[in-house]
């Protein structure tokens, strides 16, 4: 019987130590034009920004991802607005981009803020500790 009370004393501190998780700050770097990446990066920042509330999240999007923004257009519109919402998810989408592609911020979807530059937005980013992430297929 005390190697049982001794077994579940154990489990239970090892499950008390490793559910006291550090928060940590990630950003996404997307620049496909492919939904499917799209979708993709939605589902990992909204799984992850639900499983660790005290992380941060931040989207950026440049070059080939100006559909992903645009309101009536994006895939992920829906989504990318209700997460726009939360305290601990950020999307950008590149003022360059938009500059490109004949965009004015009307026409993005709410929530959604404009960055001078994705890629440096990115280094600033990796520079304060974020960890970094590439999406694509």
């Amino acid at each position: 019987m005390k190697n049982y009370l001794n077994i579940f004393i154990a489990i239970l501190f090892t499950s008390i130590v490793f559910s006291q998780e550090k928060p940590v700050k990630i950003v996404f770097d997307v620049t496909s034009n492919n939904t499917a990446v799209h979708k993709s990066a939605m589902r990992h920042v909204k799984a992850m920004s639900e499983a660790y509330p005290e992380s941060k999240f931040e989207v950026v999007m440049y070059s080939g991802a100006m559909d992903m923004v645009l309101k009536g257009k994006s895939s992920v519109e829906e989504d990318m607005e209700a997460l726009a919402k939360k305290d601990n998810v950020k999307f950008v989408i590149c003022e360059g981009t938009m500059k490109r592609h004949n965009v004015d911020a009307s026409q993005i979807i709410p929530g959604v803020k404009s960055v001078p530059d994705g890629i440096i937005e990115i280094i600033e980013r990796q520079q304060e500790g974020w960890g970094y992430i590439k999406e694509g297929q």
